[in-house]
């Protein structure tokens, strides 16, 4: 709970700046929802969900976005027969730059981005000790992702994505499919 307050209170902070901002540097072009499979280091892989808008900023290189994005995951694991459960959860709130190749059809993108990750474990292990043992921080992160887009119908499109993020003891690699629709 302490890990979406501190989310919460940073979304309201940046919420003051990031619409003027954004308005001062182009338009939103389009939104964008996904689901993701991710893999993580000596872990199974598990699913997350992102929200993110496409801003065109006017002033930057021509086939550019900027994508504030805000991503969540949560993976619990159980070893029943000595009756452990543990609740890992990752929060996370950034901005990634995309360049959008100019082709028709399939179009390809590469990109980059930084990130908070509001990072969570929560560990019950009775057996051990250990009664909802939890603990939260705050990393900082940076990203690489790749990917097409292609149309569906009219102002909605698919997108099929890898990213991956470099955090701290945390790095992860997604697969992300969304769907797009341009405003």
């Amino acid at each position: 709970m302490r890990t979406f307050a501190r989310m919460l209170a940073t979304l309201v902070a940046l919420s003051l700046f990031v619409p003027a901002a954004a308005l001062a540097a182009g338009a939103i072009t389009s939104v964008e929802g996904m689901t993701s499979t991710i893999f993580q280091h000596g872990q199974s892989s598990f699913s997350g969900i992102g929200l993110r808008v496409q801003v065109h900023p006017t002033q930057l290189i021509q086939n550019v976005t900027l994508m504030p994005t805000l991503e969540y995951w949560r993976n619990t694991s159980n070893i029943s027969s000595f009756g452990i459960e543990s609740t890992r959860k990752d929060a996370t709130m950034g901005v990634d730059a995309r360049y959008d190749f100019p082709h028709q059809g399939l179009r390809p993108y590469v990109g980059a981005g930084i990130a908070l990750h509001f990072l969570s474990n929560r560990v019950d292990a009775p057996s051990l000790g250990l009664n909802d043992a939890t603990d939260s921080m705050i990393k900082g992160g940076l990203s690489l992702l790749g990917g097409v887009t292609f149309g569906i119908a009219g102002k909605l499109s698919n997108l099929i994505e890898l990213k991956y993020h470099h955090v701290p003891d945390q790095s992860q690699l997604k697969i992300n499919w969304g769907l797009s629709y341009g405003l």
